[in-house]
């Protein structure tokens, strides 16, 4: 089987950086093996709006915001500067 053929010199450069940097026998197991890191990669990824129904099911669960809750007192209380 040809090795892999890469016009453009940018993207063979990474190739072969890639396979010195991973140990892969060609070019073209380098490259296979970064498309599959990347498809997985992609896969792995939370979308956005699922993210942030997380987050508002927290926020929903603490409840609202105390208007009287004194956040300076706490961090001076933590210091140890009342």
């Amino acid at each position: 089987m040809p090795g892999l053929f890469i016009r453009d010199e940018a993207v063979n450069a990474l190739a072969v950086e890639a396979m010195r940097l991973t140990g892969a026998d060609n070019k073209t197991e380098a490259v296979r093996s970064a498309l599959k890191a990347a498809i997985n990669a992609a896969k792995d990824q939370v979308p956005l709006l699922e993210r942030l129904e997380s987050a508002r099911a927290i926020a929903d669960k603490i409840g609202p915001v105390n208007p009287d809750y004194d956040a300076k007192a706490d961090a001076d209380a933590m210091w140890g500067e009342y």
